[in-house]
């Protein structure tokens, strides 16, 4: 019995001298969670701070205006695959040119024969020219 008992009483002096390290590591665990949340709620409420001086008026103009870039970059990027499908066709490319140059020369025959049709062209730039340039 004598062995029994000195198996226990060790092993309880194990357990005491180890529920000190124990309580000192939770005591640190709470010490980090603390400050963890103390920092947290720090940066919170710079973030707040920070959005509520934003005008958030301005930021409805500048969200469409970001929407319009991006979305003209994605057509861009759409336009661009289909005309590089198209180039990979061997005889599409040519008869693109082809039809380019039947346009403009429709054009120019309709718009540029005489001086009378030339001045209306040019009429017709400077009118444009001044809508959007002023």
């Amino acid at each position: 019995m004598s062995d029994f008992t000195s198996a226990t009483a060790e092993q309880g002096q194990e357990s005491a001298a180890s529920t000190p390290t124990v309580e000192a590591n939770a005591t640190s665990e709470e010490t980090v969670t603390t400050s963890f949340s103390e920092r947290y709620g720090e940066i919170l409420g710079k973030v707040n701070q920070t959005l509520d001086s934003v005008d958030w008026n301005q930021m409805g103009r500048i969200g469409k205006a970001t929407g319009v870039i991006v979305a003209v970059i994605v057509i861009q990027v759409l336009i661009k695959g289909v005309l590089d499908t198209i180039n990979l066709l061997p005889i599409v490319p040519g008869l693109l040119e082809l039809l380019g140059l039947i346009v403009v020369g429709q054009w120019s025959w309709n718009n540029l024969t005489t001086s009378d049709k030339r001045s209306a062209v040019i009429g017709r730039i400077q009118t444009l020219r001044k809508e959007y340039l002023g």
